[in-house]
C-alpha cells in the first residue's frame, strides 16, 4: 500500500508561514508561534473573505439579478486570495528584503 503523505508533515504544509527566516530566526519559541498564528489567522480571514466574494457573487448573478453586488464578489474574491498569496510569501520576502540589507 502507498501512502501519498508518508514521507512529509506538518512542518511541510505550514513551512511558508513559519517565522524562522529573516530577522525571525532569531525570535525565541513562544515568539514565532505568535506570529505563526496571526500568520495563520491571517490567511483564514483572507480566504474567509474570499469565500463571502464567492457567495456574493453567485447570490447577486443568479437569485438576485444584482451585477453590483455580483461585482462586490469578485472583488472581495480578488482580493481575499491576493491577501493569501501575499502572506503565504511573506518568507520569501522578508529572506530576500533581510539578505540585502545585511
Amino acid at each position: 500500500m502507498l501512502f501519498a503523505a508518508d514521507k512529509g508533515d506538518i512542518n511541510t504544509i505550514i513551512g511558508g508561514i513559519a517565522p524562522d527566516w529573516g530577522p525571525f530566526g532569531s525570535l525565541g519559541t513562544e515568539a514565532k508561534t505568535m506570529v505563526q498564528v496571526v500568520m495563520a489567522f491571517a490567511i483564514l480571514l483572507c480566504l474567509g473573505i474570499a469565500i463571502w466574494g464567492a457567495a456574493k457573487q453567485r447570490i447577486g448573478a443568479t437569485a438576485l439579478r444584482d451585477t453590483f453586488s455580483a461585482e462586490q464578489g469578485k472583488g472581495l474574491i480578488i482580493a481575499g486570495l491576493t491577501g493569501v498569496f501575499i502572506i503565504g510569501s511573506l518568507g520569501t520576502l522578508f529572506t530576500i528584503v533581510y539578505g540585502m540589507a545585511v
